[in-house]
């Protein structure tokens, strides 16, 4: 699973089939059957347009995609939110973030050992003591159409956006935010266990938030850009 994130972080378009011959180049003897099997477990699929995907839950509504189009020109315009797979050393967890598309700015991060729920619920609800977006966008998840999620937001009076499914552009910032993480931080450092990936991660954000300078924020950090006035 190590190397399927690595694989799925640099071409998140390859499905189980292109996994699959592209584990057996470096050499581990994966077919298709366990690639799907693994990609489940990990939380991915591929991201592009296909037709018969799974239907979301009965009970949650699903809500349209509504940033098509739209020029993003201040902070807390639109915040987005997804969950990604965290390889390390003896096991795995997933990590999930919300960032302010404008600046690139990591409002809350968060660890579970599993794919429930209640970790996608607390990292916003630690993300919403820092500010208040007018739009959040999530994929169509069954932890981001639950109620319990969706009444968080609604709750605060904020527009509610969900990606097509399969659309690779529809969450893009919070894409690239995992490609940047697991290139510098998480692939270099191979964490033992949860302590040692929480502290390594937490210094990792402050960085990224306070000291990183993103070229297209004209090389300032998404903290300075973050604390414009609005």
């Amino acid at each position: 699973m190590k190397e399927i994130d690595r694989v799925y972080t640099e071409h998140p378009y390859y499905g189980k089939r292109r996994i699959s011959v592209e584990l057996k180049k470096r050499g581990y003897e994966v077919g298709v059957d366990l690639a799907r099997t693994l990609m489940k477990r990990m939380g991915i699929e591929a991201i592009y347009p296909k037709p018969n995907l799974s239907k979301p839950h009965p009970n949650h509504k699903r809500y349209p995609y509504l940033l098509r189009g739209v020029k993003i020109q201040k902070t807390n315009q639109v915040w987005s939110t997804d969950i990604t797979y965290l390889p390390m050393k003896n096991g795995f967890l997933y990590l999930t973030a919300v960032i302010d598309w404008y600046s690139r700015y990591v409002l809350a991060w968060k660890l579970s050992n599993s794919l429930d729920g209640i970790f996608c619920r607390e990292v916003v609800q630690e993300a919403l003591t820092k500010g208040k977006p007018e739009i959040f966008n999530t994929d169509q998840g069954a932890q981001y159409t639950s109620i319990e999620f969706t009444r968080i937001l609604e709750t605060a009076g904020i527009l509610i956006s969900m990606d097509g499914r399969g659309r690779a552009l529809d969450n893009i910032w919070i894409e690239r935010l995992w490609r940047t993480v697991k290139q510098e931080e998480v692939y270099l450092r191979d964490y033992m266990d949860g302590t040692e990936a929480y502290k390594s991660l937490d210094r990792y954000w402050k960085f990224y938030n306070e000291n990183r300078p993103h070229s297209s924020l004209g090389y300032m950090s998404p903290a300075t850009v973050y604390g414009e006035k609005k």
